[in-house]
């Protein structure tokens, strides 16, 4: 009884401030991102940590650090906020549902290429339609999916579930980032093969695995390829990595849109050709909501010659 109590008792400003004071490393600067006093959050920290019975937090004189406990803790707080902030966009546009809406989720850049102007053009022929985006990693995405918080979900890579259909949309080039300095930079074009000597930088977040399996694939021989470094943070700084020159990134083609200072992009290719990686659109097939069908009939109309519903 008493462990129901103190759970009920976890709010969510406790996840809030934890995960802020995670971001941050530092108790100060996480109360000046959630704009409340010091001690506000000092205090909300310390009982979330009695809640819980764990400390969450190594406290030093140069700011803090999650514990073992923390880490595996703040991880499922990060999940259950992201829940509630997906809930919250929902919730916010059924106000609205006489006009019709749909929700649609992502996992890729918005910055530039097919999927914004596939929503563009979406949004100009039907203006009426509330549409809510989410960016979130594939997992997330696809309970989403599976729970009816999201109509229709765009990955790179197909997604296999007995309870989805896809659609086939468009294929983008992969492209390697480099510092405007790197040697590479002079090139028009990089091939897989001169990534042999260097280290590249891969996102833990999606589209990281597609990327990975495909370096690996192009150069199959262990001793052809690049030393790998896995990092647990977005795509935007896998960039400010790359630019401060500690590496090589490998993104997606409508990552190109979204400039960085200091930072290059050049093609990758092989004997073949530019090396590209599909899209697909994902949906439940038991969600009736007339505007996914709109939307689907859009996307089906602009990739005709690549479209394939299952």
């Amino acid at each position: 009884m008493a462990n129901i109590v103190q759970s009920a008792s976890i709010g969510l400003h406790h996840l809030r401030s934890a995960v802020a004071a995670a971001d941050c490393g530092s108790f100060r600067q996480a109360a000046e991102l959630l704009a409340v006093r010091h001690s506000v959050l000092s205090r909300s920290i310390k009982q979330f940590e009695h809640l819980l019975g764990v400390a969450l937090f190594e406290r030093s004189t140069g700011g803090v650090a999650p514990t073992a406990a923390g880490r595996r803790i703040l991880r499922l707080s990060r999940m259950i906020l992201e829940q509630v902030d997906t809930l919250v966009v929902m919730g916010r546009t059924s106000g609205r549902g006489e006009e019709g809406r749909l929700a649609a989720g992502f996992c890729t850049s918005m910055s530039a290429g097919n999927l914004r102007a596939s929503l563009m053009d979406f949004k100009k022929r039907f203006p009426q339609v509330e549409l809510a985006t989410v960016e979130r990693s594939r997992i997330r995405l696809v309970s989403a999916l599976r729970s009816g918080a999201l109509d229709v979900v765009i990955t790179p890579g197909r997604l296999l579930s007995d309870d989805c259909r896809n659609l086939l949309l468009w294929s983008e080039r992969v492209m390697i980032s480099i510092p405007e300095d790197h040697i590479l930079a002079a090139r028009e074009t990089v091939f897989w093969t001169d990534l042999r000597n260097e280290t590249v930088l891969l996102s833990q977040y999606d589209p990281g695995r597609e990327l990975e399996d495909l370096l690996t694939s192009k150069l199959a021989l262990p001793e052809d390829r690049p030393k790998i470094e896995r990092h647990d943070v977005s795509r935007g700084i896998i960039k400010s990595l790359v630019s401060m020159g500690m590496g090589a990134g490998l993104a997606m083609e409508s990552d190109v849109g979204a400039s960085f200072a200091g930072l290059v992009y050049r093609e990758l290719r092989d004997g073949t050709g530019p090396s590209r990686i599909d899209f697909y659109a994902h949906w439940r097939v038991d969600n009736e909501n007339p505007v996914l069908l709109n939307f689907l009939d859009l996307l089906t109309e602009r990739y005709p010659t690549l479209t394939s519903r299952d």
